[in-house]
């Protein structure tokens, strides 16, 4: 298994997330002992409300998902590092296609699940608060949908905006929030079923890893370590991680070795 690294745009507002595409992505295939393939080198920053983003990022996204689509068609489990969580947009729908049944397993600080106010393009929306619902097809994000909102389990998700939380309430999607018992409650929520997972590495506690959105009570290391274990009883699809920054915004290294060692049990049962 050769992980994909995908370290272009998809609506950056710094270069930390597409290094930290590459450091994260090479790190996991040093310890697997195989090379990452890497589709998309990182670019210029690009100024602009979500629609400028998406149309800057939209070239490169292509190559993603055509090389994430031969994964699938080769029944391919998927191991991927991107730089942001936007890029999903052009996974989520080609995962869904092929495992209509599965969870995604959403870990992040955030719903992802806005929509464009209005549908207006010059609308300073940020293009990662989008992902769930542009693959889910409420609005056009030009890589096509299909992700089920039923099938989705929120994890950690604590920055919630008014319209997120409704859909929560409502049970329009499923969340599992940070508590005890955390692994466990997300075994209930998965329900025997596979599981096609999302890693937002602001998903952690505020202070553990250099992400663009830091966010206090979030997971630790231990948690994080223990929902992976319980992910990695279930057949996993594939697994990909996000929002990784190879330095924090003073410049200091980021050390990305516990996030490793803690999802490392999906990562083994991936090579399997």
């Amino acid at each position: 298994m050769k992980p994909i690294i995908y370290a272009a745009n998809a609506g950056d507002r710094n270069d930390r997330g597409m290094l930290g595409a590459i450091a994260l992505g090479e790190l996991i295939a040093s310890r697997l002992a195989v090379e990452a393939q890497t589709v998309a080198q990182p670019v210029e920053l690009v100024e602009g409300g979500w629609a400028d983003q998406l149309r800057a990022a939209t070239p490169n996204l292509r190559v993603l998902a055509r090389e994430f689509g031969k994964r699938l068609e080769h029944d391919e489990h998927v191991l991927l590092t991107m730089g942001r969580c936007a890029a999903s947009i052009a996974t989520l729908p080609l995962a869904a296609r092929r495992y209509p049944d599965a969870a995604i397993v959403w870990f992040d600080a955030h719903g992802d699940c806005n929509v464009p106010i209005g549908g207006r393009a010059s609308d300073m929306n940020y293009l990662g608060g989008m992902v769930l619902t542009g693959a889910a097809g409420e609005w056009d994000t030009g890589f096509g949908d299909g992700v089920n909102l039923a099938n989705v389990i929120l994890v950690g998700a604590r920055d919630l905006d008014p319209p997120e939380q409704d859909r929560i309430d409502a049970g329009h999607i499923s969340h599992v929030p940070v508590g005890s018992r955390l692994g466990e409650r997300l075994r209930d929520a998965i329900g025997g079923r596979r599981v096609y997972i999302h890693l937002d590495c602001d998903v952690m506690d505020a202070g553990l890893l250099a992400t663009e959105y830091q966010s206090p009570a979030g997971l630790s290391f231990l948690e994080l370590a223990d929902a992976f274990d319980k992910l990695a009883e279930h057949d996993v699809l594939g697994l990909e991680i996000a929002e990784y920054e190879a330095r924090w915004p003073d410049g200091r290294p980021n050390d990305p070795d516990h996030l490793v060692r803690s999802v490392w049990s999906v990562v083994a049962k991936l090579r399997r």
